[in-house]
This record gives C-alpha cells, sequence and structure tokens, in this order.
C-alpha cells in the first residue's frame, strides 16, 4: 500500500523533476516477463507514487497474474534526487526478499536507473541477481512504460520485464 497524496502538503521542490510520475497506473495492456531460464509470461501491475511532503517520492508496485489474478511480485520503496542535479536514487524492498539501490539519471521525462547495491535473505532462491537495470519513459500520449532488465549468476543482463500503463488516478 502507498502512502497517499497529502493534497494539502506541497511537494518538496527537490522532487519536483519527478512529479510526472505522481498518481496510480495500471497496465493497459498485459505485461510480458521473459528470461533465459524461465517461461516467458503475461501479467498485469499496479504502480502508486506518492509523497507527503518530504523530499522522497513513495512508490509501491503489485504485479498479478494475468489468468488467476494472484499475486505475483510487490516492489515498495523511495525514490530521492541529489539536490540540484538529476541523479536519482531507487531503494527497492522485494516480496522475494531482495533489497536493492538502483541509481541514475532523469532527462526529461525518462528516468534510466542500474543497480548500485544488492542484498539479498541468507535463503533466496538461486541463481542469485547480481545486476538490474530499470527504465521508466512517459510518453507522449501519456501513457508510462517500464522495462528491467537483469543479470543472475548464471545469465548476462537481458531484458526480463516490459509494461505499459495508464494513469487511472
Amino acid at each position: 500500500m502507498a502512502c497517499p497524496v497529502h493534497e494539502s502538503v506541497q511537494m518538496n521542490p527537490i522532487i519536483a523533476p519527478l512529479e510526472w510520475l505522481l498518481g496510480t497506473w495500471r497496465s493497459e495492456e498485459p505485461g510480458n516477463g521473459c528470461f533465459p531460464t524461465i517461461q516467458p509470461f503475461r501479467y498485469s501491475e499496479t504502480l502508486q507514487f506518492s509523497h507527503v511532503g518530504q523530499p522522497v517520492v513513495n512508490f509501491s508496485f503489485n504485479a498479478f497474474h494475468l489468468d488467476s489474478k494472484k499475486p505475483l511480485h510487490r516492489e515498495c520503496g523511495f525514490m530521492r534526487m541529489q539536490p540540484g542535479t538529476n541523479k536519482v536514487a531507487f531503494i527497492s524492498a522485494q516480496n522475494t526478499g531482495l533489497v536493492e539501490i538502483e541509481e541514475g539519471e532523469l532527462s526529461g521525462q525518462q528516468l534510466n536507473l542500474r543497480s548500485h547495491t544488492i542484498a539479498r535473505i541468507s535463503f533466496a532462491k538461486e541463481p542469485h541477481v547480481k545486476e538490474i537495470s530499470r527504465t521508466f519513459q512517459l510518453h507522449t500520449d501519456g501513457r508510462l512504460e517500464q522495462r528491467v532488465s537483469m543479470a543472475t549468476d548464471s545469465q548476462p543482463l537481458t531484458e526480463h520485464l516490459r509494461i505499459v500503463y495508464v494513469r487511472s488516478s
């Protein structure tokens, strides 16, 4: 569950360049997931980006199996910007036991991130994730696209997820 946007709370100017992400986004079409070690799959997802006046964007991502509607991947955390720059940190905890910090740069309405630090629970499923890169891009038609690539102990950096969302609030 994402922290709600408090209409009476003014956005901290440090995160104003990320304002285009705020709100709730739902997948328009099913997302596509693939990786060399798994069967390709399709999924739906809801993203929520909010703020409470701090220099932080709160987020939560909830993915569901397309047919059964069972919960799949869950992710929540925070995005911060280095004041006076276009540098962004993406801090995420996932239901798989993975915790990561991705860092990157904001260019207009595109955010490109790459893993800086990855940690996992001691009994995490193998092969272990070694690297993640992620891009959020707001298209001119108002749709938001997310692309995620992943590398593991046994596979090089490969596109893993691609999905497009429409803003629902």
